[in-house]
């Protein structure tokens, strides 16, 4: 491989091995750390040339980011089998299930490149986002490997920030492997490259155990989804994630094709925008378990909300590459708090009897509202522009102001209702 790439891998392994003398945490947790940013690359690599190279085979330029929302349907169609498989044969089960659909799908995006064939480009990106529908549960199964619930946003900040090496992975996969095979308008050899970081992925998770101790003990009769459903928490978490991650999924989505097809910015300057925005939604996950202590859960739910309205303020102020630069900068951070708060929230929501299909639920909703997100910002943006892109989004962002003001309320009440007792 390309000695970037190397590089990259190295850091990932030293940073491993750095947090895992920091932080007392099971081997389960390390080995998901290390593997899960391989798999994640398969996503940014969609993101950033998707759409550049779709928008050369399709015949109608307005499809160009069809591949992306078939990848984040792919995700939620994905996520309920994904959850019942992991219930019925255990995590490590539905690890190699995922891992066995990504392989398939980077061989097929292969085939579509070389071919040219737009049509079987999509499937595959269809079967990337099945494959990632697994992936996305390995946030659950590192909760279940905890052995205190204490830890949890802890955890799921180390996970989180192993994005950050994902968010070079995948844009320098995409730039050194794009002439690496032949194929009418390059690309084939991204692919190439992302069959071998998910075979090395699968190497790696041989060591991964299928987490047990009281996790897999039923708390109490498990209840209807809908009663679970109604409870505030859990309505605040969902909405927190979804919102957030369907925001995110709509600006980034439009962003390649705005700024290297409308707007002439160059390929390089585009893949640091991504590379940059990719990187800034799991980087804070350093200083998260200090953010979550000192400003809660609310706090943290509320700068993130703060820092998306400056987002669209950046974005309606120009296309020059440092517009776009700032914007998605920040746009990766706010989505971090918001993600971060959302799935912190999530378990509070349930039992560990009804986990799985809660899981299930929440993923399902989460990326059909991204899909959409996604399929949207290629019709308005080629039918309106980039401005009316930000401008739509602005009602999404009052939406979760309100969702703040009712967590806050609810922890008032919950306060005072402590003290009363």
């Amino acid at each position: 491989m390309p000695i970037n790439i190397l590089i990259t891998i190295a850091l990932l392994l030293l940073t491993a091995f750095v947090l895992s003398r920091i932080f007392t945490l099971p081997r389960n947790i390390w080995l998901l750390f290390i593997s899960q940013p391989l798999v994640m690359s398969a996503s940014p690599i969609i993101v950033f040339i998707g759409g550049i190279l779709s928008s050369k085979m399709a015949n109608d330029p307005s499809l160009a980011t069809l591949p992306l929302t078939l990848m984040i349907l792919g995700v939620a169609a994905g996520s309920i089998p994904a959850a019942m498989l992991a219930k019925n044969k255990g995590r490590k089960f539905a690890v190699y299930t995922g891992l066995t659909c990504s392989l398939l799908a980077s061989i097929t995006a292969i085939f579509a490149a070389k071919l040219a064939l737009f049509e079987l480009f999509c499937f595959a990106s269809l079967l990337i986002g099945v494959g990632g529908a697994f992936g996305q549960q390995l946030r659950f199964a590192a909760i279940e490997s905890s052995l205190n619930s204490d830890d949890v946003p802890k955890i799921l900040s180390i996970l989180m920030l192993s994005g950050v090496f994902a968010a070079f992975l995948g844009p320098e996969i995409a730039v050194v492997g794009k002439d690496l095979l032949n194929s009418p308008y390059g690309y084939a050899g991204s692919f190439l490259l992302m069959v071998c970081l998910t075979l090395c992925a699968m190497l790696i998770m041989l060591a991964f155990i299928n987490p047990t101790s009281n996790h897999d003990e039923a708390v109490g009769e498990a209840r209807p989804l809908s009663e679970i459903a109604k409870q505030p928490i859990f309505l605040i978490a969902i909405c927190t994630a979804t919102i957030g991650f369907a925001l995110m999924s709509y600006l980034m989505t439009a962003t390649p094709i705005s700024m290297h097809h409308m707007q002439g910015h160059s390929l390089n300057e585009t893949k640091w925008v991504i590379q940059s925005h990719i990187a800034a939604m799991y980087l804070p996950s350093l200083f998260a378990p200090w953010l979550v202590k000192y400003l809660k859960l609310k706090g943290l739910m509320l700068i993130g909300t703060l820092i998306y309205t400056v987002v669209a303020f950046i974005a309606l102020s120009g296309h020059e590459v440092m517009h776009y630069w700032w914007a998605l900068i920040l746009l990766g951070i706010g989505w971090n708090f918001l993600f971060l708060t959302g799935t912190s929230l999530l378990p509070q929501s349930y039992h560990a009897s009804e986990r799985h299909k809660v899981q299930a639920t929440n993923d399902f909703v989460l990326f059909g509202f991204q899909a959409a997100a996604s399929l949207l910002a290629g019709w308005v943006l080629f039918n309106a522009g980039w401005h009316w892109v930000v401008i739509t989004s602005l009602p999404f962002i009052v939406v979760l102001f309100i969702v703040v003001g009712f967590y806050h309320k609810k922890s008032l009440a919950i306060q005072a209702a402590a003290k009363i007792n």
